[in-house]
């Protein structure tokens, strides 16, 4: 390009300077309208990236109710479970202590039980022992009797109780 071509001539009657004012014309209408769409997808832009902040913390918020809500129900099932401890501790203690009770009441019961079934069989033996002494004592007596007295005996002894009988009588 030849700059010395404007030395002397005015700037307005030379062609760049008509396509330089084109090209500023154009740019004006064209950068309007440019201008006008890329505000209209930035503006878009903006509300979807403020309705996803606004999805966002409307999630948030609906996220520390729900944890809130497990904080809760976590200390809610913690108490619960203490108490469910607790309550078995004491079950727990109490039928530990009616076990013991009903065990020695047990043991009890069957020492007393051995005890009447020791004196039963001491009784028995006692007896037995009697029945088997009022044998002996029989079987001795009659022995006995036997041999002191015999027949020529046992009628010197009619004879004399006959003969004391009436004095016997009397007195």
């Amino acid at each position: 390009m030849n700059y010395g071509a404007f030395a002397g001539r005015a700037f307005y009657l030379h062609g760049s300077f008509w396509v330089l004012i084109a090209v500023l014309i154009f740019i004006a209408v064209a950068g309007r309208q440019i201008s006008r769409v890329i505000g209209a997808m930035l503006d878009k832009r903006g509300a979807s990236v403020s309705a996803a902040l606004a999805e966002a913390a409307q999630l948030k918020t609906e996220a520390q109710a729900i944890l809130a809500d497990a904080k809760a129900h976590q200390q809610q099932a913690e108490e619960d479970a203490k108490a469910i401890l607790a309550t078995a501790h004491v079950e727990a203690a109490s039928l530990a202590a009616s076990l013991a009770a009903d065990a020695e009441a047990s043991a009890k019961r069957r020492e007393r039980m051995a005890l009447e079934r020791i004196e039963a069989a001491e009784a028995a033996a006692v007896n037995e022992i009697r029945a088997t002494a009022i044998d002996i004592a029989t079987a001795a007596s009659a022995s006995l009797l036997a041999d002191t007295f015999g027949a020529q005996a046992d009628a010197a002894l009619i004879d004399r109780a006959i003969a004391g009988a009436p004095a016997a009588l009397r007195g």
